[in-house]
């Protein structure tokens, strides 16, 4: 049973949506995804069409969540999509509870749900060299949305953003002298990375040559553009990068990879966690440790071809 436009109107999710955003500082993503999930649970807890949103998470108790998740499991429901929807549910019932808005938190002894632990996509170095290397000789055509696209590649790799960053940096937050980057990631946490020299040779073309051919009236401060001068968004970095990956002719992947191959070569190369974290803007170590399978798996095949005791 859908939800009415009667029912959007929720006072509870909107007091909790501004909770998440200015309290919690959590990514836009987030914020929608738990709203998603408290509508999809409000959905499941009543067969009353009377009921208004608040009224039926407000009815809910924990044999009704339990049953949620079950449900949605035995549906086929992804573990990672059940962990979130489980989070939150605990994250809603905790603060409406705690703010006074419920007399009760049915999530209280909700069980969470461990989500897949999946080995994350990473590019072979043989193959980031051959796409970085497609991406700069592509530039010889003079087009600038080419520059940018090698300067998008070489700047996802050299410092792990996520592509949701990428896009929303400036022109100002970038420090070529210095080869440094201010991104904002998750929760508004704002940090500095480094860049290599490759990197700040498609920057230095970028800023330099192709950026101020896209200009327009509509231009503001970003970093990368679209062809018409406005902000270039997440939709434009994907199609970049899968388009590099075919003229490269290496496993096409989403831009998310070169994230997980810079953590992976950054390890493999010898550096610690806890700076891998930074530079990843990863708020739990636990999630930067998902990279040392990856480079564990690699070392246990050169032990094993390499040492005669092995």
């Amino acid at each position: 049973m859908p939800i009415t436009e009667r029912d959007a109107a929720s006072t509870l999710l909107a007091e909790f949506e501004s909770h998440l955003r200015h309290e919690r500082g959590l990514s836009d993503n987030t914020v929608r995804a738990y709203l998603g999930d408290l509508h999809h649970l409000a959905v499941a807890a009543s067969d009353d069409d009377e009921c208004d949103v608040d009224s039926r998470l407000g009815g809910v108790r924990l044999a009704d969540l339990r049953g949620w998740l079950a449900a949605m499991a035995r549906s086929g429901l992804s573990r990672t999509t059940l962990a979130r929807r489980g989070a939150a549910a605990r994250a809603f019932y905790s603060w409406a509870y705690a703010a006074g808005r419920l007399d009760s938190n049915p999530a209280l002894r909700l069980a969470s749900a461990r989500p897949a632990t999946t080995v994350p996509e990473v590019i072979s170095l043989d193959d980031i060299v051959l796409l970085l290397d497609t991406a700069r000789t592509r530039c010889d055509d003079g087009d600038p949305l080419h520059v940018r696209d090698w300067a998008m590649a070489e700047l996802l790799y050299a410092t792990g953003m996520r592509v949701g960053e990428l896009v929303g940096i400036d022109v100002g937050d970038v420090d070529l002298a210095e080869r440094l980057v201010r991104v904002m990631g998750k929760g508004s946490k704002e940090r500095v990375v480094p860049f290599g020299v490759p990197a700040g040779r498609a920057l230095t073309l970028w800023l330099n040559e192709a950026r101020p051919a896209l200009v327009s009236g509509d231009t503001d401060g970003a970093l990368f553009l679209g062809r018409r001068g406005s902000r270039a968004n997440q939709r434009q970095v994907r199609e970049a990068i899968h388009m590099l990956c075919r003229l490269a002719r290496v496993p096409d992947v989403a831009p998310h990879a070169l994230r997980h191959t810079a953590a992976t070569h950054l390890l493999s190369g010898g550096s610690d966690l806890r700076s891998v974290q930074e530079v990843l803007g990863h708020a739990s170590l636990t999630t930067t440790q998902r990279y040392t399978h990856v480079s564990a798996d690699r070392l246990r095949s050169a032990y094993q071809l390499a040492h005669p005791r092995a």
